[in-house]
């Protein structure tokens, strides 16, 4: 594994590291929190020749029994923040990339894999997920809440590229008490998600 021009931002510099999976060359870059933030990075690793991407990370559940690490396919993602109006006109929700969403599914299935397929809730603000709202978004078929996938969605159709998302199933927003279940801890989900999205992204 190569390493390449860092991202850089007030906040510090973020590795891009080059490599090769099957033959085939791929980029890897560190993955932001918040729309804003985790865009503008979008927008330059596609300014850097990317077209085919592949977002692993966790999010917070709205139905419980989705487990700790448990894998979700998001295909859309309803739009309660503010990137993506700068990228598409308004709208309820942006969705995910077709190719790539069912390049994910042929791979957890080979990998025989169980996994939840459906909507997210990308939000901006963390601390308003409040019991109305977690019942709204799950009456209209939300499984978890993040805070970039609506904005990285949009992206991706303005700019004319490819991209899926593997979530796994962190913190449990779905009660009244918030539980961080382990919540960011799950080093093995995450590995396994990591080497799902590479095959998933050769698969494109």
């Amino acid at each position: 594994m190569n390493s390449l021009l860092p991202l850089i931002s007030e906040m510090g510099e973020f590795p891009v590291f080059s490599t090769a999976h099957e033959g085939k060359p791929f980029g890897i870059a560190t993955a932001f929190g918040g729309a804003p933030l985790a865009a503008g990075y979008f927008e330059e690793l596609i300014a850097r020749g990317g077209r085919k991407f592949i977002v692993c990370g966790c999010a917070g559940v709205l139905d419980k029994t989705i487990g700790s690490g448990d894998i979700i396919v998001p295909v859309s993602a309803i739009r309660d923040e503010g990137t993506s109006y700068h990228y598409l006109p308004p709208g309820r929700e942006a969705h995910a990339s077709q190719d790539a969403v069912a390049a994910i599914t042929r791979v957890l299935e080979r990998h025989k894999c169980s996994y939840v397929k459906g909507k997210t809730w990308t939000t901006d603000a963390f601390y308003r997920e409040t019991r109305n709202r977690v019942a709204t978004r799950r009456a209209e078929g939300c499984l978890t809440v993040e805070m970039e996938a609506a904005a990285l969605f949009a992206v991706a159709e303005f700019r004319g590229v490819q991209i899926g998302q593997l979530l796994y199933g962190g913190d449990d927003v779905s009660g009244i008490e918030w539980d961080p279940r382990e919540h960011g801890q799950r080093i093995s989900a995450r590995e396994k998600l990591f080497w799902l999205s590479l095959e998933a992204c050769a698969e494109m």
